[in-house]
């Protein structure tokens, strides 16, 4: 072999070679890069609104995710369940060991709007980092100071996460990060009213609404942020409940509610459509009955604004009696009619118009026609607890039925709830009741 040739050979060599210390060396550039947050400078010389950082908190939610059960308010430990393992909300009292003590805006803004904290350790993009990167400089700096100065310090550390080595390396969220987090301020539509604006700024910022109402991806990222496509807050199942379909879809969607109605629910948690269950009555609790009117009807207003989504279809209502007189002639023969006529509809009564705001109504109930039953198999199984608020305080509850029907008839009872008085969406397999079931 000729000097020539073995220099080629060397060459071809080392090409490949080369290929891969630049690949390492840009993924180590990806890993190792800590976002900056490019804080205005005019923010040093505002005086943070304690009082107004409070309301933020509110506005986002915190306490229900940051306050475990029987634990200290804001001392995180909240555990949420993913496919490959629980995660646990961290710490954000200021305790300088365990919490936020430490934090200065720079670093609060880094982790709110990156899900980067101060040491270079990615948060899973379960803390909602990807919609709170909307939010507004100044109310960021808001909530810091009232968490810095009006909750009570806790030391307790954060949980370990129960995800297993080596799925609990957070290093490949920098990559995820890369692909599906582009992190951008919320900007006002001109074309829009300022309720309108102020309205979508509350949904897709601190309300962070598309963290459940959105449906993910395969990589479990929403499948849009933005608000740019019908799929954004076209319902979504996570951790075993349908959060239900928020836009202007007639059955599953809002699509036949006023504005009035989707305000009532926020503050309340009923309506003469629905009631909330699951995970949206700890919203109404700790977020939506403390909401100022303008703030919820901005809501309301913009919700009212999306288009149907076009992925949703397969569930639709129409209000017919049908059903009521088939019942009222004797001729509900169905195993699943009979156990209605038996245990529900004392309540919710035989033209499942329930009884004002006591019973909700399951006729046109977009829980009841959620393209994914899960939610209401979950209140057949075990039962459902009204949020006790200020315009609904009595805190009514629903007893569990998971004792006293198997699978089947579970399954045969949610069927004939979402084929009657008008509702058309497909029927309950016992699977999936035997699914939901194994997650109580």
């Amino acid at each position: 072999m000729s000097a020539l040739q073995r220099g080629r050979r060397r060459s071809g060599l080392f090409k490949p070679l080369a290929a891969v210390v630049a690949a390492g060396i840009a993924a180590a550039a990806v890993v190792l890069h800590v976002p900056d947050p490019r804080i205005d400078a005019s923010l040093a010389l505002r005086q943070p609104d304690v009082a107004h950082g409070a309301y933020v908190a509110v506005l986002g939610d915190c306490v229900a995710c940051h306050s475990a059960a029987g634990g200290k308010p804001f001392a995180g430990g909240v555990a949420f369940p993913t496919p490959v393992g629980a995660i646990y909300s961290s710490n954000i009292t200021p305790d300088p060991q365990t919490g936020i003590g430490n934090y200065d805006l720079k670093s609060f803004i880094r982790v709110m709007r990156y899900g980067v904290k101060p040491d270079g350790t990615r948060l899973y993009p379960a803390m909602p980092y990807t919609a709170y990167d909307k939010v507004s400089d100044a109310d960021l700096q808001d909530l810091l100071a009232y968490l810095r100065r009006e909750v009570a310090p806790v030391q307790q550390e954060t949980r370990s996460d129960g995800i297993r080595w080596p799925l609990n390396m957070r290093w490949p969220l920098a990559f995820w990060d890369l692909a599906f987090h582009h992190p951008h301020h919320y900007r006002n539509d001109p074309a829009k009213s300022a309720e309108w604006n102020r309205g979508a700024y509350l949904v897709e910022g601190l309300a962070h609404c598309g963290t459940c109402h959105t449906p993910r991806g395969f990589a479990l990222q929403e499948k849009d942020v933005a608000g740019t496509s019908t799929r954004f807050l076209s319902g979504a199942v996570l951790d075993g409940s349908a959060a239900v379909n928020l836009r202007g879809n007639v059955g599953d969607g809002l699509g036949g509610w006023s504005p009035a109605d989707i305000a009532e629910l926020l503050k309340t948690g009923v309506s003469a459509h629905s009631a909330v269950t699951g995970p949206m009555a700890a919203v109404v609790e700790h977020s939506g009955q403390h909401m100022t009117d303008g703030d919820v009807a901005a809501i309301a207003t913009y919700l009212k604004s999306l288009s149907p989504a076009v992925e949703i279809g397969a569930a639709r209502f129409a209000a017919s009696d049908e059903t009521l007189r088939t019942i009222m002639a004797g001729g509900e023969a169905s195993p699943g009619g009979r156990s209605y006529m038996d245990s529900c509809a004392a309540c919710h009564r035989l033209s499942g118009e329930g009884a004002g705001r006591a019973f909700p109504r399951l006729a046109g109930n977009p829980n009841v026609l959620s393209e994914d039953p899960s939610s209401l198999i979950a209140v057949i199984l075990a039962g459902a607890r009204l949020p006790s608020t200020d315009g609904a305080p009595s805190g009514l509850a629903m007893p569990p039925f998971g004792w006293r029907y198997d699978d089947a008839a579970v399954a045969q009872l949610a069927t004939f709830v979402r084929s009657s008085w008008g509702n058309h969406a497909p029927a309950v397999t016992a699977a999936q009741v035997a699914a939901v079931r194994g997650r109580k």
